[in-house]
């Protein structure tokens, strides 16, 4: 049996349940459900369950625009936050529209027929079903949920202890009294170091080049005094998300006008947190603040552990594991029992289904996103891509709300079909995020992202402030979509349909 709705989101995480929410708040009058391939709700939030995950954005911003997040953390951990996301979706309704276990393999755009044709697998009994619907809408992020990257080391069937990757940490994992050796720099290395220091018999985080890292305090001192004055809470979160979006946006900025300075005063305040005995170079990135990601640590909790010795860093190359740990280029040897391999994601669009229109593959990585939110070409799509410099949530209530607006002005003019469409020279040859950032994982994406827009409404650029001003009021018919009434009959932007 065929299922037919009009919005059909694929993932049940941030993004998803956020947009599902958007469905309702906006008033869109749209069926829709949810095809999420995990048997509950969050995500990234469910799948990662390694001690100490938390969000590596501050809260007031990576919670929904439209829900306070009720609490003063500024970096909330995992399940946490994972209940915000459910709590949120049973608020507004959205749980009951959530299909689970369904893994989405295809999804075909029939022109002929002016639906989506999506097929998914119920992972459970392992049955094909079939979904029909106008508009398709992903909110699978962009990494690969069934492994992460995982390098492989010369001489690994060597070594006697266990090697654990984070995206998929054993339950039963026992690292109490043992000897721990975290490979990498980023937000996971970060986060597990601390965590594990206090059962571990001793953690090493070993780098082949630093990170930026700054230090917060795990409560926000302004969320705690509005608390104290009995604050509205809405209030309260609405003053301290602009408060946050408008200092984020000031620190990217700094670091991409002024780099020296702004590396100055970043590798400053980690020398005041780990004192005299520990080596900066482990904390000197040879690259510029936010070429790559910044991590963050609530009180410090990475460098207390090192000030006090319950960890140690170490920043050098791999030569081989051995039987009892890792030999470096160095000639150092690290003992180990267990070796935790944090070294990053493996990009995929989509949770991998295979997109076409009209029986023919479309690949990403040949198309453009229009708004950061259409892919050029693809009728009736969207695909939900957060910010790399600051909030995810951001960029994603924000494309939420756009589509949302869209979907009132076709139904306000008597439109079925939109398509973004882009000209020749719209297209340049980058990875959409490869301009941003020059993390591994983006390198590694390249192949499945899309491409960087050249001008305009093509170009993604990262900014909040220039992003709510184009998808909250900026003209829905600008002369980059081409809408039509009929599969038939395409409706160019005129002076009539945008003044209606």
């Amino acid at each position: 049996m065929t299922r037919h709705v009009d919005v059909l989101i694929i993932g049940a995480g941030l993004s998803g349940i956020g947009m599902a929410c958007h469905l309702t708040r906006e008033k869109t009058g749209r069926s829709y459900v949810i095809l999420e391939r995990r048997e509950a709700i969050g995500g990234t939030w469910d799948l990662f369950k390694y001690p100490g995950i938390r969000s590596d954005s501050d809260m007031y911003t990576f919670g929904y625009g439209f829900r306070p997040w009720i609490g003063t953390k500024v970096l909330a951990d995992g399940p946490h936050i994972r209940e915000y996301i459910e709590d949120t979706a049973a608020e507004y309704g959205v749980t009951d529209h959530i299909r689970f276990g369904r893994k989405v393999t295809r999804a075909d755009w029939s022109s002929e027929r002016g639906v989506w044709v999506i097929e998914a697998t119920d992972e459970r009994t392992g049955d094909t079903e079939t979904y029909t619907a106008d508009f398709l809408v992903g909110c699978t992020g962009y990494y690969n949920y069934d492994a992460g990257y995982r390098p492989k080391f010369p001489g690994e069937e060597n070594f006697k202890g266990q090697l654990v990757h984070p995206q998929h940490w054993p339950e039963d994992l026992d690292y109490a009294g043992k000897k721990v050796v975290v490979i990498g720099s980023g937000a996971t290395a970060i986060t597990l170091i601390p965590a594990m220091s206090k059962d571990a018999a001793h953690v090493t985080m070993l780098q082949r080049s630093p990170t930026y890292i700054a230090a917060l305090p795990a409560d926000d001192p302004v969320a705690v005094g509005l608390k104290y004055a009995k604050v509205p809470a809405a209030l309260a979160y609405k003053a301290g998300r602009a408060r946050n979006i408008a200092l984020q946006r000031a620190s990217y900025q700094l670091s991409r006008t002024n780099p020296k300075l702004s590396a100055k005063l970043m590798l400053a305040a980690v020398r005041a947190q780990v004192g005299k005995k520990i080596d900066m170079r482990h904390f000197t990135p040879s690259y510029n603040p936010w070429d790559q990601r910044l991590c963050v640590v609530p009180n410090g909790d990475l460098f207390r552990v090192l000030r006090k010795g319950e960890a140690s860093i170490v920043t050098d190359h791999i030569e081989s594991l051995t039987e009892h740990g890792i030999r470096l280029k160095s000639g150092q040897e690290l003992e180990a029992d267990i070796i935790v391999t944090a070294t990053g994601l493996q990009v995929q669009m989509l949770g991998g289904a295979e997109l076409e229109v009209d029986g023919e593959v479309q690949h990403t990585r040949d198309l453009v996103a229009y708004k950061g939110a259409m892919l050029s070409n693809i009728p009736n799509a969207m695909v939900i891509l957060g910010y790399t410099n600051a909030s995810w949530t951001l960029k994603a209530d924000l494309a939420a709300e756009w589509f949302c607006r869209l979907l009132n002005h076709m139904r306000d003019n008597g439109y079925r079909e939109v398509v973004a469409v882009p000209q020749p020279g719209d297209i340049s040859e980058h990875s959409l995020m490869g301009g941003a950032l020059t993390s591994g994982y983006i390198q590694r994406g390249d192949g499945v992202m899309p491409r960087q827009g050249t001008r305009g409404p093509w170009q993604v650029i990262n900014n909040y402030f220039r992003d709510r001003q184009l998808l909250r009021k900026g003209e829905i018919e600008d002369g980059e979509l081409r809408f039509s009434r009929t599969a038939e009959t395409t409706v160019p932007a005129t002076a009539e349909s945008r003044s209606a």
